[in-house]
C-alpha cells in the first residue's frame, strides 16, 4: 500500500497541512516540527510529489545557477552559499556550467525555462539577455552576477573590480616598483575590462604609461596563465612585480614561477585577484585582492528571493539596476620594496 502524506502527518503527530509545509521547507514551520516530519517521512519511505505540488502552487521550488566554470574559486563559494540559502527557504538548486560558450549557455537557460524553474542566477557571457528578458516577461525571476549584460532588464550584482585593481597596483607602486606586469582576462568581460582599467588608472596616477610588453590578456584558464608568465619572463622587460588579475590563470602561473626558479618576493613581487585558502598556504603567502565572493552571493540570492516571493502590490527590482560589492586588498608576504 502506498504511503500517503496523511500517514506521515499521523506518525509525526501533526496535521496534514503542517506536514506538507514542513516537507516543502516552509519558513513558517519550526525546526523541531520540520525534523519530526522529515524523520517520519524517512522512516515510512515517503517522498513528496514535487511535480504535483508545483502544479497546485504554481511554483516549482527549483532555481537555476548558471556559471562559466568550476575552476574559479569564487564560483565555488557562490554555489555553496546560494545552495544553502535556497535550501533554507525550501528551494532546490540546479547547477549548470557553460565553459563561457554563449550557445551552450542559451541552451541551458532554455532547458531551465522548459522545466519551470522559479528563477535563475546567471554568471554568464552577457550575450543571452533576450532569453532572460523573456523569462522576466513570463514571471520568472532573474539576477545577473559578476558578469553584466547591457541589454538585460534584470538586476546585476558586480564586484568593485576597478577599485580592487587600482589598490593592488597602487600598493606595488608605493613599494617602488615601476615595471609591473599584468595578466588579465579578455576585455569583453566585466572583470577583464575593469581590472585592466584599474591597472591603467593607477599607473597614470603615478605619471606612468602602460607598456604593452608588460601586458597579456586572455581566457580564464590555467593554460593561459602558464603561457603568459612564461612569455613575460622570456621578454627582456625589467619586470619587478606582477599583478595576476585573471584568477583562473593563477593556477598555471604559480607553478611556472616555481619551475623557473623565480623567488617571490625577492625576484618578483606578486599580487593575485580573488582569495582562496591555497594562496594563503603558498610559500610565501600571496597578497590578494578579495572580491567579496560571499557578499556577492548573499546579495544575489537575496535579490532573487525578493523577486520570487514579492507581493505584486509591493515594488520589486526587475530593472537593469547594478549593485556593487567592494573589494579589499589583503596584505601578505609576496610583496617587498624594490631594492
Amino acid at each position: 500500500m502506498a504511503i500517503t502524506l496523511k500517514d506521515v502527518a499521523d506518525t509525526a503527530g501533526v496535521s496534514t497541512s503542517t506536514a506538507s509545509r514542513a516537507l516543502r521547507g516552509s519558513p513558517l514551520i519550526t525546526p523541531e516540527t520540520r525534523t519530526a516530519v522529515q524523520s517520519a517521512a524517512t522512516s515510512l519511505g515517503y517522498r513528496l510529489n514535487r511535480a504535483a505540488s508545483s502544479l497546485r502552487a504554481g511554483r516549482s521550488q527549483l532555481v537555476g545557477l548558471v556559471l562559466n566554470n568550476l575552476v574559479n574559486a569564487s564560483f565555488h563559494t557562490i554555489a555553496e552559499i546560494v545552495q544553502k540559502r535556497l535550501a533554507d527557504e525550501g528551494y532546490q538548486l540546479i547547477l549548470g556550467t557553460t565553459d563561457a560558450d554563449p550557445t551552450v549557455e542559451r541552451r541551458l537557460l532554455e532547458t531551465l525555462g522548459d522545466h519551470g524553474v522559479d528563477g535563475v542566477i546567471v554568471i554568464g557571457t552577457g550575450q543571452n539577455a533576450a532569453v532572460t528578458n523573456r523569462f522576466l516577461e513570463d514571471g520568472m525571476s532573474v539576477v545577473n552576477l559578476i558578469r553584466s549584460s547591457r541589454d538585460s532588464a534584470a538586476p546585476t550584482v558586480l564586484a568593485a573590480d576597478r577599485d580592487g585593481a587600482f589598490a593592488a597596483v597602487d600598493h606595488l607602486l608605493s613599494l617602488g616598483h615601476r615595471r609591473i606586469g599584468y595578466i588579465g582576462g579578455p576585455v569583453s568581460t566585466d572583470s577583464g575590462r575593469e581590472r585592466f582599467g584599474g591597472y591603467t588608472d593607477a599607473l597614470e596616477a603615478a605619471g606612468l604609461s602602460v607598456d604593452p610588453s608588460l601586458v597579456l590578456q586572455g581566457p580564464f584558464t590555467p593554460d593561459f596563465g602558464a603561457s603568459a608568465v612564461t612569455t613575460l619572463l622570456d621578454r627582456d622587460t625589467g619586470m619587478t612585480a606582477l599583478f595576476a588579475a585573471n584568477h583562473e590563470s593563477v593556477f598555471g602561473a604559480l607553478p611556472v614561477l616555481v619551475s623557473r626558479g623565480v623567488s617571490v618576493p625577492d625576484d618578483l613581487s606578486l599580487i593575485c585577484y580573488e582569495d582562496i585558502p591555497w594562496l594563503q598556504m603558498w610559500r610565501p603567502p600571496i597578497t590578494v585582492v578579495d572580491n567579496g565572493a560571499s557578499e556577492l552571493a548573499e546579495l544575489a540570492v537575496s535579490l532573487l528571493l525578493q523577486q520570487i516571493k514579492h507581493d505584486h502590490a509591493a515594488p520589486v527590482d526587475r530593472t537593469g539596476r547594478t549593485y556593487r560589492v567592494g573589494a579589499q586588498l589583503i596584505h601578505r608576504a609576496s610583496c617587498a620594496p624594490l631594492p
